[in-house]
């Protein structure tokens, strides 16, 4: 503001010497031309002083980029066992994304020991393929597929996968890997929801919170479902 303050001092001095000049040796026409630059000058100075001191709109506008949620590279746990990478999935190489979705699969026709069909139930109950069928899970209560598309069998394929060769793994960190998964799957309307997210107060970053059903629909009518899919649906 200190530099503001400077040129509306200046613009005063010559104010002030065009009234002195005025009763002096300047004619009226002359003394109205030095009004008219001196008001555009000040329009300038403060069009330019509240650029520079009025809060950004732009600066103040938080977005999620694809960048902070897209999962990328080989999944440390199980990547290497099964042969997938995040990177796999995308819409610009529909036949590799295929082929992963394909590998993710295969393990869906485990079968599983009591305790961990129970928390396979745990954990399938609590994410669905909603951008694709409207189940309410991908699995009923029971464990039984509770949708047919081919997103929905590869996440209960890496859930069976994890939880019979990598038993440690909690369900969090399990359903977390479900969620990474899906955010490839629906890249487009997951970026969407991740902003809705952020402006809410919650981390979009948490796979759990992006892509489960704790949030689910917390996005409707405020996207536009725009992004398309990835993966035969």
């Amino acid at each position: 503001m200190k530099l503001v303050s400077q040129k509306f001092f200046y613009i005063s001095i010559v104010l002030k010497n065009g009234m002195e000049n005025k009763n002096k040796t300047k004619t009226n026409t002359e003394f109205y031309v030095q009004l008219g630059i001196i008001a555009v000058l000040a329009l300038v100075i403060t069009f330019n002083a509240g650029k520079i001191y009025s809060p950004s709109v732009t600066g103040e506008t938080i977005t999620v980029s694809a960048s902070e949620i897209i999962p990328k590279g080989i999944p440390a746990v199980y990547g290497k066992e099964i042969g997938v990478s995040y990177d796999d999935i995308s819409p610009n190489n529909p036949a590799l994304a295929d082929a992963t979705i394909a590998k993710l699969t295969k393990y869906e026709g485990m079968q599983l020991a009591s305790d961990q069909m129970e928390r396979y139930i745990k954990i399938g109950l609590s994410i669905s393929c909603e951008y694709c069928c409207g189940a309410n899970a991908i699995i009923f209560p029971n464990g039984e597929r509770a949708c047919g598309c081919a997103h929905s069998y590869s996440m209960r394929g890496l859930a069976k996968y994890l939880l019979t060769k990598h038993p440690n793994m909690s369900d969090s960190e399990i359903l977390s890997e479900l969620g990474k998964w899906k955010v490839l799957f629906f890249p487009g309307i997951h970026e969407q929801k991740a902003q809705v997210l952020k402006d809410n107060g919650i981390d979009p970053t948490n796979y759990i919170n992006l892509a489960s059903n704790l949030y689910r629909g917390i996005e409707q009518g405020k996207t536009n479902n725009a992004g398309g899919m990835v993966g035969g649906c």
